[in-house]
């Protein structure tokens, strides 16, 4: 295949009648086959040509994951023109800034929310001819202005002849080496830089992750992550390869509510989903009875052994008395676990920042199995993955076939390969310096084991060098302090510093009730955080993982801040990633204060 229209194309033809995508529509799920995809695509993308997109132009998407997101981009593709998702949680000179950058001649957002961002600064984007709206009921458009405003479903032609005319043109003439899509890195310093990924980029990891993975037409999965993030963005290009029925989370919100609708085989997601079920499960289980917590941890114990004995199939090989309890641990605790999820998961892919590798023991301690991948917008998605077959915990798997992998004298990660992007759009001189002799410098510390695992150290800019010249990864042990159940957020700081310390954030939900069900009095005029009581549990804690960690890497001092870092506070990237600089600044006396104090 050359081209993304292929592939697509390729879909339609092959999958024909059976169940493309499931949304909900007035609460109820609706279900689009992908002969109906198609008629939409082609109607959508009638639309368009009528707007005057051609090749070339770029086209934005600014919106939360949902099925007009992936339609408007397929038919924005399919006229040939190039896409730039834009996070739905983008303030509005962000949105100015990558429409401008980018040279964005027509916008679809989600709803008023999102077209007053664009609508507050159209003065300044001359180029900007017309904007089209999802959620449109309180929207008037106007079409006569400039830019022009739309309802999206004004958009659809029912006359498709042009619409295929258009699509089997572009379906032969563009080349693998052309740009489809320009991603704006969210970045945690800066300006974000537009990273541009070509059709063969794509087409490339879309058949490595579908042969990998093992998915089929026979699977089923849930989408939520944001669609800019190119993880998801990449598993809409997997879903036509590999042909699984692909539904839409309603919102974050409503995500577990739709696992339980749904009933996905898999889902790809970022570690924090799995550090919220890890933290409800522990809770649970400490407010359970002794009898419960019995019958729970002797299920932990032969889950354990279990694993240790047979990395995955367990009807094999296993001593007749194990099997007899596996079985019974399974009625008992694994199944409820696993119905919580929906009863058929066989796997998550997890990405976008490090998974404790405590964490994903335990999920597979009960027979969920976590799969770890590592990659970059610049790789678009993976060079990584662990396999359903072949997997190591506590690291982000073995390289795929289409790329390589080195370590650089430094530590740091390079790579090269089909999966590596063409270069950062109106920014040569960036391009350049991130290559070193044609291999594409990550800015990740890692090592690769001798099975040719890849393990994670950190970041290479969050390295934190105490003034002791010590030098020490920071995810690594904010992983292990995350498993402490009352724990939210948890970051080092210590850069420079004589030791480390850290701003703890506690799980509110959990903090009221670990309150109520232990009686802990809260002094008037207090919330429960600032409880000398609480904060004497958190530091037990804390010591007790210090104990896993060399004493240059323990944690000496820390606060207990109010409220959580969030995306919208800047304290995030829309992928969840902590962004220390501005936590750093932010929260500058409370750090200060640590080392005024000896």
């Amino acid at each position: 295949m050359e081209n993304i229209l292929q592939l697509i194309e390729s879909g339609f033809l092959r999958f024909g009648t059976t169940p493309c995508m499931r949304f909900k529509v007035k609460k109820e799920w609706v279900t689009w086959t992908w002969v109906d995809v198609e008629r939409h695509l082609y109607e959508l993308m009638g639309g368009l040509l009528k707007l005057g997109v051609a090749a070339g132009d770029k086209i934005a998407i600014l919106s939360n994951t949902r099925l007009e997101w992936t339609l408007a981009d397929f038919a924005a593709l399919s006229c040939g023109a190039i896409t730039i998702p834009v996070y739905q949680s983008s303030l509005t000179d962000q949105v100015h800034y990558i429409l401008t950058d980018a040279d964005c001649s027509g916008i679809f957002v989600e709803d008023k929310k999102q077209l007053d961002k664009v609508l507050s600064v159209a003065a300044h984007l001359p180029k900007l001819k017309w904007i089209a709206v999802f959620d449109a009921a309180k929207i008037k458009a106007q079409c006569d202005r400039t830019p022009a405003v739309y309802k999206y479903s004004d958009l659809f032609e029912k006359d498709t002849f042009a619409a295929k005319a258009v699509f089997n043109k572009h379906k032969v003439t563009l080349t693998s080496d052309q740009d489809l899509t320009y991603v704006y890195t969210s970045g945690t310093t800066g300006d974000p830089k537009a990273v541009i990924l070509t059709h063969h980029n794509f087409l490339s990891n879309a058949k490595v992750t579908t042969a990998i993975s093992g998915l089929s037409p026979k699977d089923e999965a849930l989408s939520f992550l944001p669609l800019s993030h190119i993880m998801a963005r990449l598993f809409q290009f997997v879903h036509f390869q590999a042909g699984f029925v692909q539904a839409f989370a309603e919102s974050i919100d409503h995500l577990f509510a739709n696992i339980q609708e749904i009933r996905p085989h898999f889902m790809v997601s970022v570690p924090r989903i799995f550090e919220k079920i890890h933290t409800k499960v522990v809770s649970d289980l400490n407010h359970a009875s002794p009898l419960k917590r019995c019958i729970f941890n002797w299920a932990a114990a032969v889950g354990r052994e279990a694993t240790g004995l047979q990395p995955r199939h367990w009807s094999r090989l296993f001593p007749g008395a194990l099997l007899v309890q596996r079985e019974l641990a399974s009625r008992l605790v694994y199944r409820p676990l696993q119905q919580k999820l929906g009863g058929r998961i066989r796997f998550f892919i997890s990405g976008g920042a490090p998974l404790a590798q405590e964490i994903a023991e335990f999920f597979y301690t009960f027979d969920i199995l976590i799969l770890e991948g590592y990659g970059l917008t610049e790789t678009t998605a993976p060079v990584t993955l662990n396999r359903p077959d072949r997997f190591k915990f506590g690291t982000v798997g073995l390289p795929l076939p289409n790329c390589d992998i080195k370590i650089a004298p430094d530590g740091e990660i390079l790579v090269k390969g089909d999966p590596v992007f063409k270069g950062y759009y109106k920014n040569p001189q960036t391009t350049k310096e991130c290559f070193q002799a044609g291999w594409f410098a990550t800015g990740d510390i890692g090592t690769l084991d001798a099975d040719g695992f890849l393990k994670i150290t950190d970041r290479k800019k969050d390295i934190i060098v105490t003034s002791g010249g010590k030098n020490i990864a920071p995810q690594h042990i904010e992983n292990i302090m995350k498993t402490i159940p009352l724990v939210s957020q948890f970051v080092v700081h210590g850069d420079k510093r004589k030791f480390l310390s850290a701003l703890v954030v506690l799980d509110k939900e959990e903090l009221d009730k670990f309150v109520r069900s232990h009686r802990i009095a809260i002094p008037d005029g207090k919330q429960a955080w600032e409880s000398p009581e609480i904060c004497k549990i958190i530091k037990d804690e804390i010591d007790n993982r210090n104990k896993e960690l060399a004493s240059y890497e323990t944690i000496k001092k820390f606060a207990i801040i109010g409220k959580e870092f969030t995306i919208d506070s800047g304290e995030l990237t829309p992928t969840l990633k902590v962004k220390r600089k501005v936590i750093g600044e932010r929260y500058k006396e409370n750090l200060d204060q640590f080392y005024r104090e000896g």
